[in-house]
């Protein structure tokens, strides 16, 4: 034979207690998920100096592609080609991992070159044959490397996201491995 207990029986406020701890545990469960939620948003956002560094990094990167397309077009010299090749695939697949950060901490990036680099186009469309290939590989070559190893460094150094310390990290030996290729390069084409 089986006894059912019946609500009837239970001591005064029980219910109620269920109740208001089922209230209570859902509004801490809500709130906490806010604050997670909150934490992590707050978390992925970069501080302006490293936004301001990305950026200058994604600048650097656009450079480098736009004018290693139009030295493809206008080298005359095929070591140059070669040169400028490598630097539009290395410096989209960094400009990739600049814009996968950007993407995920909530930084708007340039979508183009800024006026200093509009203007070295503009300089570098003008030119041909043997004029083109020296002013690219001291400007995109030597200078923008240099400049770019500089900033690299200086990321390192003073960004406080770790997630931006480590792409520079990442990006540093292959920017002074380009800097080395285009000194040779400028020191073999000052020869001629």
């Amino acid at each position: 034979m089986r006894v059912r207990v019946c609500r009837l029986f239970q001591p005064p406020g029980a219910l109620k207690m269920k109740r208001s701890t089922r209230h209570l545990t859902a509004t801490a469960a809500i709130a906490f998920s806010l604050l997670s939620a909150s934490t992590v948003w707050a978390a992925g956002k970069l501080e302006k100096s490293d936004a301001a560094l990305l950026k200058d990094i994604a600048q650097a990167n656009i450079a480098e592609v736009e004018t290693g397309k139009l030295a493809i077009e206008k080298a005359s010299n095929p070591e140059i080609k070669k040169f400028a090749q490598m630097m539009v695939d290395d410096h989209t697949k960094g400009l990739a991992d600049v814009k996968t950060l950007a993407s995920a901490s909530g930084t708007e990036l340039p979508d183009g070159p800024d006026a200093k680099h509009k203007v070295v186009m503009i300089e570098l469309k003008a030119l041909s044959g043997d004029t083109f290939d020296s002013r690219y590989v001291k400007q995109a070559g030597v200078g923008d490397h240099q400049a770019t190893e500089k900033l690299l460094k200086k990321t390192q150094a003073e960004a406080k996201d770790a997630d931006l310390k480590a792409l520079a990290g990442k990006m540093l030996p292959i920017v002074q491995g380009h800097l080395q290729h285009a000194q040779s390069l400028a020191a073999s084409t000052a020869k001629k």
